[in-house]
């Protein structure tokens, strides 16, 4: 079959490409009410304490394994628990607009539903945020953890929730972390072909042991980041994939499979061709 010629593949991509202008401000508008959003769930400490009690009493309760087996691998050495650090402060942001970026260059029609993914994703995690305030392990004494960010650096968080007037420190359900990064590989396996596209869920399981080894994450938090990405995938589907045209007009399904036309031309089932009618009254 004959592929598409390069300027159809360009005007199909700069039809299904939103504007970029418009894109930009609507990004940075569903950042900004999120920001703002945890600043609103600041404080409640007792409750959020309290919370994290009840979250560690479940894990052990479901035989979940223990935070500390993952951080007492990653403290074997300065140069691991750092890498783990400077992963947790520098990736999560980055990647996650770098997906976005090259979806809109080169899966316009992917993009689109990625940033509504991830739209609905972060905007169910905020009402999370706000409704159970949740202290993370390495504030919570019972869990024996190390903050291995105070510790050896580097951190994005103040010494004390109290004064930490650029993140909500209380909002460790779910992990966003986890959520973002694990649509980020669900994306891109979905958006390409290539057979190795399935290394793209080392981000989310080096994410994983990321977020739970530095103290900042329980295990719940990043299961229930997956029950909600899992949610939002059901509900908001991603794009089908449409047959390349032809030069002639037709995609690949249609080249095989000629639309039967009827006598004034018109797509339809028709009368069937003078050979048949012969063939019939035989």
């Amino acid at each position: 079959m004959e592929r598409p010629t390069e300027p159809a593949q360009k005007e199909s991509a700069a039809t299904a490409r939103p504007p970029l202008v418009r894109e930009l401000l609507l990004v940075a508008g569903l950042f900004l009410v999120y920001k703002l959003g945890r600043q609103l769930a600041t404080g409640h400490t007792a409750e959020a304490f309290g919370n994290a009690h009840r979250v560690w009493d479940l894990e052990r309760l479901v035989h979940l394994p223990g935070e500390g087996s993952v951080q007492s691998a990653m403290l074997h050495g300065d140069t691991l628990v750092h890498v783990a650090n400077t992963y947790y402060a520098t990736v999560h942001f980055p990647a996650t607009a770098a997906f976005l970026v090259w979806m809109y260059l080169r899966r316009p029609g992917h993009y689109v539903w990625a940033r509504r993914v991830l739209a609905a994703v972060t905007a169910a995690a905020l009402v999370v945020h706000l409704t159970f305030p949740l202290a993370p392990p390495r504030m919570l004494a019972a869990t024996g953890l190390v903050d291995t960010g105070q510790v050896f650096g580097p951190t994005v968080y103040g010494a004390s929730p109290e004064t930490d007037s650029l993140s909500n420190q209380f909002a460790a359900m779910p992990s966003l972390h986890f959520g973002w990064a694990l649509m980020v590989a669900i994306g891109l396996i979905v958006a390409t072909r290539s057979r190795w596209r399935w290394l793209w869920l080392l981000h989310p399981l080096v994410t994983l042991l990321v977020i739970v080894g530095t103290a900042n994450h329980y295990w719940l938090d990043a299961i229930v980041a997956a029950a909600l990405l899992g949610i939002a995938l059901a509900v908001i589907r991603p794009p089908g994939r449409t047959a390349p045209t032809t030069r002639s007009g037709r995609g690949r399904e249609d080249a095989g499979n000629p639309v039967p036309r009827t006598p004034d031309g018109q797509d339809g089932p028709g009368v069937p061709e003078a050979p048949e009618l012969v063939g019939a009254g035989r």
